[in-house]
């Protein structure tokens, strides 16, 4: 009888290790699908915007647009694409610096404020233009994903 309850008490760990090991797997799955804090997804999403523009894509530029975004002068989705490729076909070279954001975050809206230093070439050593404008826009959470919904700048 030895033998047997030794074998019991072998297998009874060995289901516990087991039950123990699926239970630490679940919980490292689980910490690895939590999407990311809404904050730190606003500023990866700002990001690419800059980099979007960087890069000169304006159709990148156009993927983080909301079907229903509304630019200066009720510029839409496809007029703002339409005049981001012009601004890049007209200037070669294009650069973009963010200053200090102001994000205010409400459910699945945002707002963010920032000043955006803009220089665009046609690739000399010193910019053909460079504005400093006040940036003010507004993101609603789609899909999990943060798309501009309004923009609006000033000089």
């Amino acid at each position: 009888m030895g033998n047997a309850s030794c074998a019991v008490s072998t297998a009874n760990r060995w289901h516990q290790r087991l039950a123990m090991a699926a239970l630490l797997l679940s919980l490292a799955l689980a910490a690895g699908c939590q999407r990311e804090p809404p904050e730190i997804a606003l500023r990866g999403a700002l990001g690419e915007l800059q980099d979007a523009i960087d890069t000169r894509d304006a159709s990148a530029i156009a993927a983080l647009l909301s079907e229903d975004f509304i630019g200066p002068d009720g510029m839409d989705r496809d007029a703002t694409r339409r005049y981001a490729a012009v601004v890049f076909m007209r200037h070669r070279d294009i650069a973009t610096t963010i200053g200090p954001l102001d994000l205010a975050l409400q459910d699945d809206h945002a707002r963010a404020r920032f000043t955006a230093a803009l220089s665009g070439g046609s690739g000399g050593l010193i910019p053909d233009a460079a504005r400093i404008r006040k940036v003010d826009t507004g993101w609603r959470l789609e899909s999990g994903e943060w798309r501009l919904l309004s923009a609006d700048w000033e000089d």
